[in-house]
């Protein structure tokens, strides 16, 4: 299938099925009590995680989420496996990914506020292709424009004013890619 072919709802919620009965093993086999949650988000199938285990939980995000990496890459590589094609599947744990995007939102916010006090560029630090697509999302809906620049794992995003040099063509040029993909994009 083309990557630009839209997938089907059955075929989504077959993909979000398959993701689930691996996580299910997994949190089998590492004695890990938890449930799964099955969905589609922005035409994507959506997996969660949740526990009542705090402990458990917190072992499964990992630190700065690299543990929900882990288990989403797994996860698509699982469906791969199955249906024979690639998986933009999202594999979340207890809202990690909604407090994440929480966190990220309030930096640019930061950020956007200093050019417009400003005038000048912002340089923010390094980030996931993940981090940065939620940035640019919203510089772009507060009306200014982004770029990202450097090259992984020093990719980082600059924010500029509307008016500044930089083509429209390139405010966004981070096409998103999965392979580089820390935690997905939900729409939390």
């Amino acid at each position: 299938m083309a990557q630009d072919d839209e997938k089907t709802i059955d075929q989504l919620n077959e993909e979000a099925d398959i993701a689930a009965d691996y996580l299910e093993g997994l949190l089998d086999i590492a004695d890990y009590d938890g449930d799964i949650e099955m969905g589609i988000r922005n035409n994507r199938p959506v997996v969660q995680i949740v526990a009542d285990d705090d402990d458990d939980i917190k072992h499964l995000v990992g630190k700065n989420g690299e543990v929900v990496d882990a288990l989403q890459q797994l996860s698509r590589l699982a469906v791969q496996q199955k249906t024979g094609e690639r998986s933009h599947l999202i594999v979340d744990v207890d809202g990690f990914l909604k407090h994440k995007r929480q966190h990220l939102r309030d930096i640019a916010l930061d950020a956007i506020d200093e050019v417009r006090e400003t005038g000048e560029p912002v340089d923010l630090k390094p980030m996931n292709s993940f981090e940065r697509k939620v940035v640019h999302d919203l510089v772009r809906e507060e009306g200014l424009r982004s770029r990202s620049h450097g090259e992984e794992p020093n990719r980082h995003v600059t924010i500029y004013l509307k008016a500044s040099a930089v083509d429209d063509d390139q405010h966004y040029d981070d096409e998103y890619d999965d392979e580089a993909d820390e935690t997905g994009d939900v729409e939390a």
